[in-house]
């Protein structure tokens, strides 16, 4: 068994378990008597489109405590406050990695930064699961990431159907050119573009740049893992990329409002 499949596998049995859980301690028929009104998905889309090559690229922000490649990137973060540094500083959206067993995340982060924050939010996790949708729509997410790596091509096309229907755009994540035509295929209009191959762990920064070609002018594009330079968003604002994730860089540094700021002004031209 490669390492990916043993990790995605391992993610995938610790996802059922806890999903499981959830299903027994909050039935999906109370989560929908949960649900508010009926909203339309977009809002994450549109705040991540660019708007044109003289735009400013859009910054993705997210809110990471740890992961299977790095270990433990800030044991003390907190959500909230970095998640309004990031509203404060610039941001177009914010993700949270909200996985527990891998990424130590929590998905409360949700349900303590929404009411706070008013930009689109990401709920970041391994999504298997149509009651995950829902949990994430009862939070007050914007969007969810779904993880073509780890689902086929007809259960994409299911989840990203349920996702809209629920009012959440998903990022459709994809590391190579045929995870990228499934994804299209099954019917993605907001794409990441993983740097980090998940066989490996190891990143290629030269990957968005064969594949953003490959993407419709109409699909919106986001460049994901290992972008923490300024010249890294100088080279990026020359593509047809729309938006950027980072995460990471943030999570190490002593100063994020001020990484941001000089991250804002690479994404801006300046």
């Amino acid at each position: 068994m490669s390492s990916a499949s043993t990790f995605l596998s391992r993610i995938t049995d610790d996802r059922r378990r806890r999903v499981e859980s959830m299903k027994l301690a909050v039935p999906p028929h109370v989560l929908r008597a949960r649900l508010g009104s009926g909203r339309a998905a977009g809002r994450l889309e549109r705040a991540l489109r660019r708007g044109g090559p003289d735009g400013p690229l859009r910054l993705l922000c997210e809110v990471k405590r740890a992961s299977p490649s790095q270990g433990v990137l800030n044991a003390n973060l907190d959500p909230v406050a970095l998640a309004r540094t990031y509203a404060a500083g610039g941001a177009a959206a914010i993700s949270l990695v909200t996985e527990p067993d891998h990424f130590k995340g929590e998905l409360e982060w949700m349900d303590r930064v929404r009411p706070l924050v008013a930009l689109p939010l990401l709920l970041k996790d391994f999504v298997l699961d149509s009651y995950q949708l829902l949990d994430a729509a009862v939070r007050g997410a914007d969007g969810v990431l779904l993880l073509a790596a780890m689902l086929s091509e007809t259960e994409l096309q299911r989840l990203i159907g349920e996702s809209k229907r629920l009012g959440l755009d998903p990022l459709v994540e994809v590391h190579t050119a045929p995870e990228l035509h499934g994804a299209l295929r099954a019917g993605a209009t907001l794409v990441g573009i993983n740097h980090r191959d998940l066989h490996t762990f190891e990143l290629d920064m030269t990957l968005s740049a064969k594949l953003l070609p490959m993407i419709p002018p109409l699909v919106t594009a986001v460049a994901e893992s290992g972008i923490s330079k300024p010249e890294e968003l100088t080279r990026l604002r020359g593509t047809r990329c729309d938006a950027v994730l980072m995460g990471e860089v943030f999570a190490a540094s002593a100063d994020p409002a001020a990484t941001l700021s000089a991250l804002a002004a690479a994404a801006r031209g300046v």
